[in-house]
């Protein structure tokens, strides 16, 4: 199978074809094949001046029909819950670059809330051949993860773990000790826990350490959950906290929820932030450097996080039995105005 199938696709777009530039460079067909195959010998004379026609025409190399000829689809699902949600939509999108930079070719699979959905998306994925697959934060179904190893594709999973697969993960727990710390620290002895019912494993660790610190500490602590980790979820989370004596110092789960939780004791509350109730976020959005919030948070990187991941990826493709690794990195405190702490650290 060649680009030159193109050509005789009277229902479709016609691509430039190799055979267009070998017409018009003067050479045979298989010498432009050869002058974009990495390591083929063709005269360099010879190759200037199909690069040049090619230039002139605008051809590219047809990757689907090379992939299929070499059993290979160069292509990496990339399997999320609700994508375009808060640092998921970050993710996905460092992901999708630095896949892109090394000859990949990303593609996106959202596993939808329903049974029905979720098979979709797996005929899709499994379907078109993936040659490795990327599990993001959120809560997709266990069932990719077993289908990936069935079909013995390399596998990273991040925001998770899994038995005998690699995987890169935020150091939640570390993070969720130190801003307990801090606010205890800081004179807070009712503080809170403003969480989600989706329950994906980051949402349930840095809930459990916070709590369990703040309670060693002393510090009597509240925890509310919304429907979601999202905005929506944050303002039923904020309300319940407030519903009777609330705390003064509140952890949220993520910065979509910590700016809902803002924007309730403002505007609901009539309260002033963070001088009657501090907040502290989590992931650094872009959002949070805003005026309007000047959010305390602690930052993931998402860059950092794709190319972990990506360099995992290609570890296990280069040695499939490799004993599988397991990443934590640390998550960086960024203070701003809606907890302010001594020395530009968390660390009281």
């Amino acid at each position: 199978m060649t680009d030159d199938t193109d050509r005789r696709r009277p229902d479709g777009p016609r691509f430039v074809s190799a055979r267009d530039v070998a017409e018009l460079a003067g050479v045979s067909r298989s010498a432009v094949s050869r002058a974009f195959t990495p390591g083929a010998s063709v005269a360099p004379t010879t190759r200037e001046k199909i690069i040049e026609a090619a230039n002139r025409l605008g051809y590219q190399v047809n990757d689907l029909a090379r992939g299929l000829l070499a059993n290979r689809s160069r292509i990496v699902g990339l399997v999320a819950t609700r994508p375009e949600v808060g640092f998921r939509a970050l993710l996905t999108a460092a992901l999708a670059s630095v896949l892109i930079r090394r000859g990949s070719v990303p593609v996106l699979i959202t596993t939808g809330e329903t049974l029905a959905e979720t098979e979709a998306a797996q005929r899709t994925l499994f379907g078109h051949r993936a040659e490795a697959v990327i599990v993001l934060s959120g809560s997709p179904p266990s069932s990719f993860i077993e289908l990936a190893r069935a079909n013995g594709l390399p596998l990273v999973a991040i925001g998770r773990e899994a038995p005998g697969i690699d995987s890169v993960q935020t150091d939640n727990a570390d993070a969720a000790r130190r801003v307990a710390a801090a606010f205890v620290a800081a004179g807070h002895r009712r503080v809170a826990f403003a969480g989600s019912r989706s329950g994906t494993p980051s949402i349930v660790e840095r809930e459990r350490a916070f709590v369990a610190e703040a309670r060693r500490l002393g510090a009597t602590v509240l925890v509310e959950r919304g429907t979601d980790s999202d905005y929506a979820g944050g303002l039923i989370a904020a309300e319940r906290l407030f519903a009777g004596e609330g705390p003064t110092a509140v952890f949220a789960v993520n910065d979509l929820v910590a700016f809902a939780v803002v924007d309730y004791v403002r505007t609901r509350l009539g309260r002033r932030v963070p001088q009657d109730v501090a907040v502290v976020g989590f992931d650094d959005l872009p959002e949070a450097e805003w005026l309007n919030y000047r959010l305390t948070t602690f930052r993931q990187d998402p860059l950092d996080m794709a190319e972990l991941a990506v360099g995992l990826l290609e570890d296990r493709t280069a040695d499939p039995s490799a004993v599988p690794v397991q990443l934590r990195i640390a998550a960086r405190p960024v203070g701003r105005d809606t907890f302010r702490f001594e020395g530009g650290t968390l660390t009281p």
